[in-house]
């Protein structure tokens, strides 16, 4: 590859990462028709670990500590299990996959308090500020839930405490991934990340659903996606970009993942948003960017 090339190849990283990071939402909307959200989610994390098992088998020659691979293991109990987990439930519940989005990006700023907390990482002032701008714009997302047009978006109390609580959980995975676990081979580290996925909801799909698969051309489609496009891919680009950066410059990108999902959901299954809605990803947004810009020297 041209030298020249590389610095731009390296630019477009967080660029893919966002247009692929959205396309999980898209997935998640496509498939989850025919498989309840935990089963559907199980199904993914267990083929995405047989996928690298043997990857990692043949070519990672230095493994970790058992401290460090169970620090991962942790890891994807909380960025897949308890990240995507409450998310799917809440797509499979109604909300569209736009509002969800929107929603999930608060996580940012959310990342940026819990790395105050466990690595010390300096919150400014502007921060804070930004912080209640965004919850206020969130505020403006779900307000169909207090009429009667959220019920086609499936804005509940209960699905919107389900991406909040996903958000909670990616934040703190990002940050415990970003103290604990930044040397391991990343197809290593993916690997128990998925397995460490895989327990939580195995359990919960035994526990509360049917597990029944309705064997489509769609729901194959979205598995695939899934599998092969965000668990590996997105996934490992998002590792790469967590050992490269801080915790609240990583999850900044975050900020333009509602504007991607919303584009796309319109295109492939016509969701619409108020202008009241669309005032608040706006707020959201800017808001997020204000936060994680970088000051001047």
């Amino acid at each position: 590859m041209n030298k020249s090339s590389q610095p731009l190849l390296e630019q477009s990283v967080p660029l893919i990462f966002v247009v692929l990071w959205s396309t999980g939402y898209i997935g998640a909307k496509l498939g989850l028709p025919y498989a309840e959200p935990f089963t559907f989610l199980a199904m993914r994390m267990a083929i995405t670990f047989c996928v690298l098992a043997p990857i990692v088998l043949i070519f990672v020659k230095k493994w970790p500590s058992k401290l460090v691979l169970g620090h991962s293991v942790v890891t994807g109990a909380m960025i897949h299990a308890g990240y995507l987990g409450p998310i799917f439930f809440a797509i499979g519940n109604g909300m569209s996959a736009g509002v969800s989005a929107m929603i999930v990006a608060l996580q940012p700023l959310t990342t940026a308090f819990v790395a105050r907390v466990m690595i010390g990482e300096r919150v400014t002032t502007r921060q804070t500020i930004s912080l209640f701008a965004a919850l206020f714009g969130v505020l403006l997302i779900i307000s169909p839930r207090f009429t009667e047009s959220g019920s086609g978006e499936g804005i509940t109390l209960l699905n919107v405490s389900c991406v909040c609580f996903a958000v909670l959980a990616i934040s703190i995975g990002s940050v415990y991934q970003k103290k604990y676990v930044t040397k391991t081979d990343l197809r290593l580290g993916a690997a128990a990340q998925y397995l460490g996925a895989l327990v939580p909801l195995g359990i919960m799909s035994f526990f509360f659903e049917t597990r029944e698969v309705v064997w489509s051309g769609e729901f194959i489609f979205a598995l695939f996606w899934l599998v092969f496009v965000l668990s590996i891919g997105a996934v490992t680009l998002l590792m790469i970009l967590i050992q490269r950066g801080s915790a609240a410059q990583t999850a900044s990108l975050f900020f333009l993942v509602p504007v991607s999902t919303a584009i796309i959901a319109f295109f492939m299954f016509d969701e619409r948003l108020t202008i009241l809605q669309l005032m608040g990803m706006v707020i959201v947004v800017v808001a997020v960017a204000k936060a994680t810009k970088k000051t001047k020297k």
